[in-house]
């Protein structure tokens, strides 16, 4: 409780959740911007220690893994640590992309690459790594959308985003429903953040299937995987679809464009979070929606510092 309470003042997340009776969570937020170097390298081998027991071979150099600061002033990670023991087991590196040329700057949230130790699948903890972090960041934005993107080839992810999310495109729940802000924010991923999921420059894209082809050559190289090897969603027609969109040995991947929205919100809620912890995200959700209507209120009453374009009160002469 008290370090819920603690995040009422923070400007940027550093959550700790009980996610479970064998796990706990860490979400933070951008700690390139203000976590000690020392503190930011141990998060780092924290990653690089779970990708080495997840790759059967090869390592990453994109992203999180670049050893790049910079890359961590904009990524959220939230880390998945067993309690008995503290070992690190599972993450998600939730980046954020700016998009400057909407019809208004935008910030839309890259799902990003999750990560499980093998030996702690089928533990419960894709609920956890899917979608808590954009919850929060949801209710923590006044119930204002948020535009969400994914890239993958694995059909199990593919039906977890069209299931979770909001106005997901492409999908083949809904197959026909692109619009034109989809292209817009597909076309400007495209273009200026490839890096992010380590997309080379010589990848094409094709803008009717949102296809991205020979997509593993600027740094994820060995996430590749062939048709049989990728996880498999429990309902087919996400398999289907797949197989026929992707050409498995080019190395194809498909890009989602959708939204963490209030419905979106409310059915992760009611649907993906387990009864034993709902209390607790719960109690998170209205005190991360208290921090944006308790900060403002003390600070306007606050006269000796700026508050936008207030400028401090002059001591009387």
């Amino acid at each position: 409780m008290a370090g819920l309470i603690r995040a009422l003042f923070q400007t940027h997340l550093d959550l700790t959740l009980a996610t479970g009776a064998q796990f706990e969570t860490r979400i933070v937020e951008r700690p390139g911007l203000w976590m000690a170097p020392e503190d930011l390298a141990a998060l780092t081998e924290d990653l690089k220690d779970i990708a080495a027991k997840t790759l059967a071979r090869g390592s990453l150099n994109y992203g999180v893994f670049s050893g790049d600061p910079e890359r961590m002033k904009a990524t959220i990670v939230t880390l998945v640590r067993r309690k008995d023991t503290g070992q690190p087991v599972a993450f998600n590196a939730l980046a954020i992309m700016d998009i400057a040329d909407m019809p208004e700057p935008t910030e839309v949230l890259h799902l990003g690459l999750v990560m499980v130790d093998p030996d702690q699948q089928s533990r419960g903890l894709s609920w956890v790594l899917y979608g808590l972090t954009c919850l929060l960041l949801l209710f923590r934005n006044q119930l204002r959308p948020l535009h969400i993107s994914n890239v993958t080839q694995v059909p199990a992810v593919v039906g977890m985003v069209s299931e979770t999310f909001s106005d997901v495109f492409p999908t083949p729940a809904r197959p026909r429903e692109r619009a034109l802000r989809h292209l817009l924010l597909a076309r400007q991923i495209m273009a200026q953040h490839r890096h992010v999921f380590g997309v080379g420059a010589e990848a094409g894209f094709d803008e009717d299937r949102f296809v991205i082809t020979n997509a593993y050559t600027g740094g994820s190289d060995d996430l590749k995987k062939t048709f049989d090897q990728a996880q498999k969603h429990r309902d087919d027609q996400y398999n289907a679809f797949c197989r026929d969109a992707l050409d498995y040995e080019r190395g194809d991947d498909i890009l989602q464009i959708g939204q963490i929205d209030l419905v979106a919100g409310t059915g992760y809620l009611r649907t993906q979070v387990p009864k034993a912890s709902l209390a607790g995200i719960s109690l998170t959700v209205v005190l991360l929606m208290l921090q944006r209507l308790v900060l403002p209120v003390l600070h306007w009453f606050d006269s000796s510092r700026h508050f936008g374009i207030l400028r401090p009160r002059k001591p009387a002469p």
